[in-house]
């Protein structure tokens, strides 16, 4: 890039795209205090450094750093992240982590600014803190089974799917049909040097990787290595052994049921809208294409709408002996997270933010500590065209986070050669019924009546009026509201935000192998604003 891009932030708050409670979670009301442990700030990590250092043991530590080695065996290791999964072994090494599906290709662009997120927060913390290390990990959530959210990106408005009937956790998938989808993205995509680079990530990872984690963690580590990432996908055995524990507790206690359901009846008198539902026993069963909930009744235990069932005892021998088979669900993930990593913060979107929010109780009880909880980076991303359209046409960036409706309001009456608005001539007629309403009052009351009446009829004739003059100036300036609606729905693809529906793709095209330095530069996890990056 030939100049350095500039940047503008706006408060979330003002955005209108998330959520009161996040933004209620980032000016630290008061309400919602007990429901986290620390706030992301600089100054508090030194706290969580010495809490968690207390809870991890150095075998847990080899484990980790043997099982990462074993997972990257087979991939080309930046020396940055060798030195990372080394350092594990000490006792002055920290993580700093982020997950996130396995979508295709990426999926949406946020996962960029996600792992992007915690690099520098890893960089930031090192230089507050340099006597300790700090390692930005990517846990890829290889367990999950909901492949319709994660079989497809969008490119230019297009939708790339990859159908397939394969059943059970994800990361498990074979990569069989991909090809077709190479075949699109080839024609997609188009030529050139950028173009050639996207195609070649997508061939060397899922053309020639048999597994969905597999094609996923090369992926992840051709984009990020050189930076240091580690990825980790925790459906290991090895892992789950260290998990045992809590996994027994779970299933003979119920803990998790008991302390977040009364954790979700707290954040809903404060009228929060949960976002999972704890079940009696948070964990599945994987094995062979199967990833189904284990349950109770009566003191036998079974795997739902299977014939595979066991009483206390077996239960409990069979998980000893076979770990890996058993998969915590979205309550119980972020425990398993802590128990095996010697992490100190999570980094998620708003959505995970809640359900975090939901667990902290569970943690306590199982004695395990809780991480602070980081808000990832949000962005939007403006090319030098676009931006230079957006000045001819006076359009402010606060101007593209308004509703479709508003929007071309504002810009009717922006450009408009007429004044639309008549909140003068509103006025004025308020005052002059102020008056009337004197005379009224020293007559009867029939007459106030009469007098309301006609304020009420004029004040609608008026407002009518003003709504007409609008619709007809919408119609005479068509093709420049058109431009400006054009320009946002490429900013705002759906009357959404780009980061949840463009893929990383698009932006490739256009800035090549400068995109991901450049958001490494621009992206600060502790700023928490949104920030609108306009690329040169």
């Amino acid at each position: 890039m030939n100049s350095r891009p500039t940047t503008n932030y706006i408060p979330f708050k003002e955005t209108n795209y998330f959520s009161d409670f996040i933004c209620d979670y980032l000016a630290e009301k008061e309400e919602l205090k007990e429901f986290y442990h620390r706030f992301p700030k600089l100054e508090n990590f030194g706290a969580q450094i010495k809490e968690k250092s207390l809870s991890v043991r150095a075998q847990s530590r080899t484990i980790l750093a043997e099982t990462l080695k074993q997972q990257y065996k087979n991939i080309a290791t930046s020396e940055l992240t060798a030195e990372h999964i080394e350092r594990l072994n000490l006792e002055n090494t920290f993580t700093i982590t982020t997950g996130h599906q396995l979508n295709l290709f990426t999926g949406p662009l946020y996962f960029l600014y996600k792992i992007i997120s915690t690099i520098n927060l890893a960089k930031q913390l090192k230089t507050a803190y340099p006597e300790y290390n700090f390692v930005p990990m990517y846990w890829m959530a290889s367990e999950d089974h909901d492949f319709e959210e994660i079989n497809y990106f969008n490119f230019k408005g297009k939708k790339i799917q990859w159908n397939s009937d394969q059943t059970g956790a994800v990361g498990h998938f074979n990569t069989e049909g991909l090809d077709e989808v190479f075949d699109v993205i080839s024609l997609e995509f188009g030529g050139g040097k950028n173009a050639e680079q996207l195609k070649t990530w997508f061939k060397e990872g899922y053309l020639k990787h048999h597994n969905l984690a597999d094609a996923t963690r090369y992926l992840a580590n051709a984009l990020f290595g050189a930076h240091g990432l580690v990825i980790i996908d925790a459906d290991d055995r090895e892992l789950k052994r260290l998990f045992i524990p809590q996994m027994k507790q779970e299933m003979l206690e119920q803990t998790a049921f008991k302390t977040v359901s009364e954790t979700n009846k707290k954040l809903e008198d404060l009228e929060l809208k949960i976002q999972v539902n704890p079940r009696e026993i948070n964990l599945f069963y994987i094995k062979d294409g199967l990833r189904e909930r284990i349950v109770e009744s009566d003191g036998v235990y079974s795997v739902l709408d299977t014939d595979i069932s066991w009483s206390k005892s077996e239960l409990l021998e069979h998980l000893d002996e076979f770990p890996e088979r058993f998969s915590p669900n979205v309550i119980m993930r972020p425990l398993y997270q802590e128990v095996i990593l010697p992490n100190l913060c999570y980094i998620g979107g708003g959505g995970e933010m809640i359900y975090w929010l939901q667990l902290k109780s569970n943690f306590e009880a199982q004695n395990v500590a809780f991480p602070m909880l980081l808000l990832r980076n949000s962005a939007l991303i403006k090319t030098t065209k676009q931006a230079e359209k957006l000045e001819k046409l006076h359009i402010s960036d606060k101007d593209l986070f308004l509703d479709r409706h508003s929007f071309i309001n504002k810009k009717v009456r922006k450009i408009s050669n007429i004044d639309i608005d008549f909140s003068e001539q509103i006025q004025h007629l308020e005052t002059q019924f102020k008056g009337l309403y004197g005379l009224a009052e020293q007559t009867d009351e029939s007459f106030v009546g009469a007098v309301k009446a006609q304020e009420i009829k004029q004040l609608k004739g008026l407002k009518n009026l003003e709504k007409r003059l609008l619709i007809a100036q919408k119609r005479k300036l068509a093709d420049q509201i058109s431009r400006c609606t054009e320009l946002q729905e490429q900013l705002f693809p759906n009357q959404s935000l780009q980061e949840r529906n463009t893929n990383f793709s698009e932006l490739y095209l256009e800035f090549g192998e400068d995109l991901i330095p450049e958001l490494l530069k621009a992206l600060e996890p502790l700023k928490g604003e949104f920030l609108i990056l306009n690329l040169k």
